[in-house]
Protein backbone atom coordinates (compact mmCIF):
# COMPACT_ATOMS: atom_id res chain seq x y z
CA UNK A 1 0.00 0.00 0.00
CA UNK A 2 1.03 3.61 -0.57
CA UNK A 3 2.70 5.30 2.36
CA UNK A 4 2.76 8.82 3.69
CA UNK A 5 6.10 10.56 3.80
CA UNK A 6 6.15 10.25 7.59
CA UNK A 7 5.38 6.51 7.49
CA UNK A 8 8.21 5.88 5.03
CA UNK A 9 10.73 7.74 7.19
CA UNK A 10 9.52 6.02 10.37
CA UNK A 11 10.33 2.66 8.77
CA UNK A 12 13.75 3.76 7.53
CA UNK A 13 16.58 2.50 9.77
CA UNK A 14 19.92 2.91 7.98
CA UNK A 15 23.30 2.21 9.49
CA UNK A 16 24.78 5.60 10.36
CA UNK A 17 26.47 7.80 9.25
CA UNK A 18 24.24 8.33 6.23
CA UNK A 19 24.81 10.17 2.93
CA UNK A 20 21.82 11.52 1.02
CA UNK A 21 22.00 12.00 -2.73
CA UNK A 22 20.96 15.64 -3.15
CA UNK A 23 20.02 16.94 -6.58
CA UNK A 24 18.33 20.11 -5.31
CA UNK A 25 14.91 18.93 -6.47
CA UNK A 26 11.88 18.50 -4.25
CA UNK A 27 12.30 14.81 -3.51
CA UNK A 28 15.94 14.81 -2.44
CA UNK A 29 15.53 18.10 -0.56
CA UNK A 30 12.67 16.58 1.45
CA UNK A 31 14.64 13.43 2.20
CA UNK A 32 17.66 15.39 3.38
CA UNK A 33 15.55 17.66 5.60
CA UNK A 34 13.83 14.69 7.26
CA UNK A 35 17.04 12.71 7.76
CA UNK A 36 19.02 15.68 9.09
CA UNK A 37 16.31 16.36 11.66
CA UNK A 38 16.09 12.74 12.73
CA UNK A 39 19.84 12.07 12.95
CA UNK A 40 21.58 15.39 13.62
CA UNK A 41 25.33 15.25 13.11
CA UNK A 42 25.11 11.84 11.41
CA UNK A 43 23.97 12.89 7.93
CA UNK A 44 25.93 14.26 4.98
CA UNK A 45 24.90 15.13 1.43
CA UNK A 46 26.40 14.54 -1.99
CA UNK A 47 25.55 16.66 -5.01
CA UNK A 48 26.79 15.48 -8.41
CA UNK A 49 27.42 18.41 -10.74
CA UNK A 50 27.09 16.96 -14.24
CA UNK A 51 27.70 20.21 -16.06
CA UNK A 52 25.27 19.17 -18.78
CA UNK A 53 23.02 22.24 -18.68
CA UNK A 54 23.18 25.92 -17.86
CA UNK A 55 21.10 25.44 -14.69
CA UNK A 56 23.67 23.07 -13.15
CA UNK A 57 25.31 25.85 -11.14
CA UNK A 58 21.90 26.90 -9.77
CA UNK A 59 21.32 23.34 -8.51
CA UNK A 60 24.68 23.35 -6.73
CA UNK A 61 24.03 26.75 -5.16
CA UNK A 62 20.66 25.62 -3.81
CA UNK A 63 22.26 22.51 -2.31
CA UNK A 64 25.02 24.56 -0.70
CA UNK A 65 22.50 26.98 0.84
CA UNK A 66 20.26 24.19 2.13
CA UNK A 67 23.13 22.24 3.67
CA UNK A 68 24.59 25.35 5.27
CA UNK A 69 21.22 26.08 6.88
CA UNK A 70 20.91 22.50 8.15
CA UNK A 71 24.56 22.31 9.26
CA UNK A 72 24.97 19.24 7.03
CA UNK A 73 28.36 18.61 5.39
CA UNK A 74 28.10 18.64 1.61
CA UNK A 75 30.33 17.24 -1.07
CA UNK A 76 29.87 18.72 -4.56
CA UNK A 77 31.39 16.32 -7.07
CA UNK A 78 31.95 17.66 -10.59
CA UNK A 79 31.93 14.88 -13.17
CA UNK A 80 32.23 14.52 -16.91
CA UNK A 81 29.07 12.73 -17.99
CA UNK A 82 29.41 12.86 -21.76
CA UNK A 83 27.82 9.86 -23.46
CA UNK A 84 30.01 7.40 -25.35
CA UNK A 85 29.05 6.11 -28.78
CA UNK A 86 25.82 4.13 -28.51
CA UNK A 87 25.19 5.27 -24.93
CA UNK A 88 22.27 7.44 -23.83
CA UNK A 89 22.95 10.67 -21.90
CA UNK A 90 20.87 9.30 -19.02
CA UNK A 91 23.00 6.14 -18.75
CA UNK A 92 26.23 8.16 -18.90
CA UNK A 93 25.02 10.47 -16.13
CA UNK A 94 23.87 7.52 -13.99
CA UNK A 95 27.23 5.75 -14.30
CA UNK A 96 29.09 8.96 -13.41
CA UNK A 97 26.88 9.41 -10.33
CA UNK A 98 27.45 5.89 -9.07
CA UNK A 99 31.21 6.27 -9.38
CA UNK A 100 30.99 9.25 -7.04
CA UNK A 101 28.86 7.38 -4.50
CA UNK A 102 30.97 4.23 -4.72
CA UNK A 103 33.93 6.26 -3.47
CA UNK A 104 32.12 7.28 -0.27
CA UNK A 105 33.08 4.09 1.55
CA UNK A 106 36.72 5.12 1.20
CA UNK A 107 36.56 8.90 1.39
CA UNK A 108 33.56 9.71 3.58
CA UNK A 109 32.19 13.25 3.82
CA UNK A 110 34.25 15.55 6.00
CA UNK A 111 34.60 13.55 9.24
CA UNK A 112 31.67 11.23 8.53
CA UNK A 113 32.68 7.64 7.69
CA UNK A 114 29.69 6.86 5.49
CA UNK A 115 27.99 3.49 6.05
CA UNK A 116 24.74 4.06 4.13
CA UNK A 117 23.52 6.04 1.12
CA UNK A 118 19.91 7.07 0.48
CA UNK A 119 18.22 8.23 -2.71
CA UNK A 120 14.82 9.91 -2.93
CA UNK A 121 13.23 7.89 -5.74
CA UNK A 122 9.50 7.59 -5.04
CA UNK A 123 6.51 5.55 -6.23
CA UNK A 124 6.06 7.54 -9.43
CA UNK A 125 9.72 7.01 -10.32
CA UNK A 126 9.27 3.29 -9.74
CA UNK A 127 6.22 3.16 -12.01
CA UNK A 128 8.07 5.09 -14.72
CA UNK A 129 11.00 2.68 -14.48
CA UNK A 130 8.72 -0.33 -14.92
CA UNK A 131 6.92 1.24 -17.89
CA UNK A 132 10.25 2.06 -19.53
CA UNK A 133 11.36 -1.54 -19.04
CA UNK A 134 8.13 -2.82 -20.59
CA UNK A 135 8.50 -0.48 -23.56
CA UNK A 136 11.97 -1.91 -24.23
CA UNK A 137 10.96 -5.55 -23.94
CA UNK A 138 13.08 -6.01 -20.82
CA UNK A 139 13.50 -9.27 -18.98
CA UNK A 140 13.06 -9.89 -15.26
CA UNK A 141 15.93 -7.62 -14.13
CA UNK A 142 14.28 -4.67 -15.87
CA UNK A 143 10.77 -5.56 -14.72
CA UNK A 144 12.03 -5.77 -11.13
CA UNK A 145 12.61 -1.99 -11.45
CA UNK A 146 14.49 -0.32 -8.59
CA UNK A 147 15.33 -2.19 -5.37
CA UNK A 148 14.55 -0.57 -2.04
CA UNK A 149 17.79 -1.85 -0.49
CA UNK A 150 21.04 -3.39 -1.71
CA UNK A 151 24.73 -3.52 -0.85
CA UNK A 152 27.60 -2.32 -3.01
CA UNK A 153 31.19 -1.17 -2.50
CA UNK A 154 31.00 -1.81 1.25
CA UNK A 155 27.97 0.44 1.72
CA UNK A 156 24.23 -0.13 2.29
CA UNK A 157 22.11 1.64 -0.32
CA UNK A 158 18.49 2.64 0.30
CA UNK A 159 15.46 4.07 -1.47
CA UNK A 160 13.13 4.66 1.48
CA UNK A 161 10.43 6.55 -0.48
CA UNK A 162 9.56 3.93 -3.13
CA UNK A 163 6.03 3.54 -1.73
CA UNK A 164 5.37 7.28 -1.42
CA UNK A 165 3.64 9.07 -4.35
CA UNK A 166 5.60 12.00 -5.75
CA UNK A 167 2.90 14.55 -4.97
CA UNK A 168 2.91 13.41 -1.33
CA UNK A 169 6.61 14.25 -1.04
CA UNK A 170 6.02 17.70 -2.51
CA UNK A 171 3.02 18.31 -0.26
CA UNK A 172 5.19 17.54 2.78
CA UNK A 173 7.80 20.01 1.59
CA UNK A 174 5.26 22.75 0.82
CA UNK A 175 3.67 22.32 4.27
CA UNK A 176 7.04 23.22 5.76
CA UNK A 177 7.42 26.29 3.57
CA UNK A 178 10.47 24.87 1.85
CA UNK A 179 11.53 25.56 -1.72
CA UNK A 180 13.42 23.51 -4.27
CA UNK A 181 14.89 23.78 -7.76
CA UNK A 182 13.01 22.43 -10.78
CA UNK A 183 15.21 20.77 -13.36
CA UNK A 184 14.13 22.24 -16.73
CA UNK A 185 15.05 19.01 -18.50
CA UNK A 186 12.20 17.27 -16.64
CA UNK A 187 9.74 19.06 -18.94
CA UNK A 188 11.56 18.16 -22.16
CA UNK A 189 9.24 15.87 -24.19
CA UNK A 190 12.20 14.45 -26.11
CA UNK A 191 12.88 12.19 -23.12
CA UNK A 192 10.65 9.12 -22.92
CA UNK A 193 10.52 9.22 -19.12
CA UNK A 194 9.14 12.77 -19.24
CA UNK A 195 6.40 11.77 -21.69
CA UNK A 196 5.47 8.88 -19.40
CA UNK A 197 5.29 11.26 -16.44
CA UNK A 198 3.28 13.94 -18.22
CA UNK A 199 0.92 11.82 -20.32
CA UNK A 200 0.82 8.19 -19.25
CA UNK A 201 0.80 8.37 -15.44
CA UNK A 202 -2.22 10.74 -15.32
CA UNK A 203 -4.12 8.41 -17.68
CA UNK A 204 -3.22 5.39 -15.55
CA UNK A 205 -4.41 7.18 -12.43
CA UNK A 206 -7.79 7.85 -14.05
CA UNK A 207 -8.21 4.22 -15.13
CA UNK A 208 -6.39 2.41 -12.31
CA UNK A 209 -6.12 4.66 -9.22
CA UNK A 210 -4.06 2.05 -7.33
CA UNK A 211 -1.57 1.49 -10.16
CA UNK A 212 1.43 2.51 -8.05
CA UNK A 213 0.72 -0.27 -5.57
CA UNK A 214 -0.12 -2.92 -8.18
CA UNK A 215 2.93 -2.04 -10.28
CA UNK A 216 5.11 -2.27 -7.18
CA UNK A 217 3.74 -5.76 -6.44
CA UNK A 218 4.48 -6.87 -9.99
CA UNK A 219 8.04 -5.57 -9.72
CA UNK A 220 8.46 -7.37 -6.40
CA UNK A 221 7.32 -10.63 -8.01
CA UNK A 222 9.79 -10.11 -10.87
CA UNK A 223 12.60 -9.40 -8.39
CA UNK A 224 11.83 -12.60 -6.47
CA UNK A 225 11.74 -14.64 -9.68
CA UNK A 226 15.05 -13.14 -10.78
CA UNK A 227 16.61 -14.06 -7.44
CA UNK A 228 15.58 -17.68 -8.00
CA UNK A 229 17.00 -17.63 -11.54
CA UNK A 230 20.27 -16.25 -10.20
CA UNK A 231 20.49 -19.06 -7.64
CA UNK A 232 19.89 -21.67 -10.39
CA UNK A 233 22.46 -19.95 -12.63
CA UNK A 234 25.09 -20.04 -9.87
CA UNK A 235 24.53 -23.78 -9.43
CA UNK A 236 24.64 -24.41 -13.19
CA UNK A 237 27.78 -22.30 -13.64
CA UNK A 238 29.51 -24.36 -10.96
CA UNK A 239 28.52 -27.47 -12.94
CA UNK A 240 29.53 -26.28 -16.45
CA UNK A 241 32.68 -24.55 -15.21
CA UNK A 242 34.33 -21.18 -15.73
CA UNK A 243 34.97 -20.89 -18.62
CA UNK A 244 31.90 -22.97 -19.56
CA UNK A 245 32.44 -26.37 -21.16
CA UNK A 246 30.44 -26.63 -24.37
CA UNK A 247 29.47 -30.29 -23.85
CA UNK A 248 28.08 -29.49 -20.39
CA UNK A 249 26.16 -26.50 -21.72
CA UNK A 250 24.57 -28.74 -24.33
CA UNK A 251 23.17 -30.97 -21.58
CA UNK A 252 21.08 -28.12 -20.17
CA UNK A 253 17.60 -27.18 -21.32
CA UNK A 254 17.39 -24.19 -23.65
CA UNK A 255 16.08 -21.95 -20.86
CA UNK A 256 18.70 -22.99 -18.29
CA UNK A 257 21.44 -22.67 -20.89
CA UNK A 258 20.37 -19.10 -21.66
CA UNK A 259 20.14 -18.33 -17.94
CA UNK A 260 23.63 -19.60 -17.11
CA UNK A 261 25.17 -17.90 -20.16
CA UNK A 262 23.68 -14.56 -19.13
CA UNK A 263 24.95 -15.07 -15.59
CA UNK A 264 28.45 -16.04 -16.74
CA UNK A 265 28.75 -13.08 -19.08
CA UNK A 266 27.37 -10.58 -16.56
CA UNK A 267 29.07 -11.79 -13.39
CA UNK A 268 32.48 -12.65 -14.84
CA UNK A 269 32.83 -10.28 -17.79
CA UNK A 270 30.29 -7.47 -17.08
CA UNK A 271 28.82 -8.18 -20.51
CA UNK A 272 25.08 -8.01 -21.19
CA UNK A 273 24.25 -9.41 -24.64
CA UNK A 274 21.12 -8.55 -26.56
CA UNK A 275 18.42 -11.19 -26.96
CA UNK A 276 19.41 -11.67 -30.60
CA UNK A 277 23.10 -12.12 -29.72
CA UNK A 278 22.32 -14.67 -27.03
CA UNK A 279 19.99 -16.59 -29.33
CA UNK A 280 22.70 -16.80 -31.99
CA UNK A 281 25.25 -17.97 -29.42
CA UNK A 282 22.88 -20.73 -28.32
CA UNK A 283 22.30 -21.74 -31.95
CA UNK A 284 26.05 -22.05 -32.46
CA UNK A 285 26.46 -24.04 -29.24
CA UNK A 286 23.76 -26.45 -30.39
CA UNK A 287 25.47 -26.89 -33.78
CA UNK A 288 28.89 -27.49 -32.23
CA UNK A 289 29.17 -31.28 -32.65
CA UNK A 290 32.72 -31.77 -33.97
CA UNK A 291 36.18 -30.83 -32.72
CA UNK A 292 36.76 -28.55 -35.66
CA UNK A 293 33.52 -26.60 -35.30
CA UNK A 294 34.38 -23.01 -34.49
CA UNK A 295 32.35 -20.49 -32.51
CA UNK A 296 32.92 -16.76 -32.69
CA UNK A 297 30.20 -14.20 -32.09
CA UNK A 298 30.13 -10.59 -30.97
CA UNK A 299 28.46 -10.09 -27.59
CA UNK A 300 28.31 -6.71 -25.89
CA UNK A 301 31.70 -5.02 -26.10
CA UNK A 302 33.58 -8.20 -26.91
CA UNK A 303 33.41 -11.64 -28.49
CA UNK A 304 32.71 -15.20 -27.43
CA UNK A 305 35.02 -17.73 -29.07
CA UNK A 306 35.47 -21.47 -28.79
CA UNK A 307 38.86 -22.46 -27.43
CA UNK A 308 39.35 -26.23 -27.21
CA UNK A 309 36.29 -27.57 -25.36
CA UNK A 310 35.24 -24.30 -23.70
CA UNK A 311 33.78 -20.88 -24.44
CA UNK A 312 35.87 -17.77 -23.77
CA UNK A 313 34.78 -14.16 -23.82
CA UNK A 314 37.38 -11.58 -24.78
CA UNK A 315 37.72 -7.96 -25.74
CA UNK A 316 40.17 -7.72 -28.65
CA UNK A 317 41.08 -4.18 -27.63
CA UNK A 318 42.32 -5.49 -24.27
CA UNK A 319 43.40 -9.11 -24.41
CA UNK A 320 42.63 -12.15 -26.53
CA UNK A 321 42.64 -15.62 -24.97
Amino acid sequence: MAQSFEQALAGFHPTLPLAVGLSGGADSSALLLACAERWPGQVGAVHVHHGLQAAADVFAQHCEALCARLAVPLRVARVHAGAASGQSPEDAARIARYKVFDALALTGIDKLAIKSVAFAHHADDQAETLLLALSRGAGLPGLAAMPAHWQRAGVDWHRPLLRVPGRTVRDWLRARGECWVEDPSNADPRFTRNRIRAELLPALERCFPAFRDTFARSSAHAAQAQQLLTEVAEQDLAAVGTPPAIARLQQLSHARQANVLRHWLASVHHCRPSAAQLAELQRQIGACTTRGHGIEIKLGGGFVRRSNACLHWYNPAVLAP
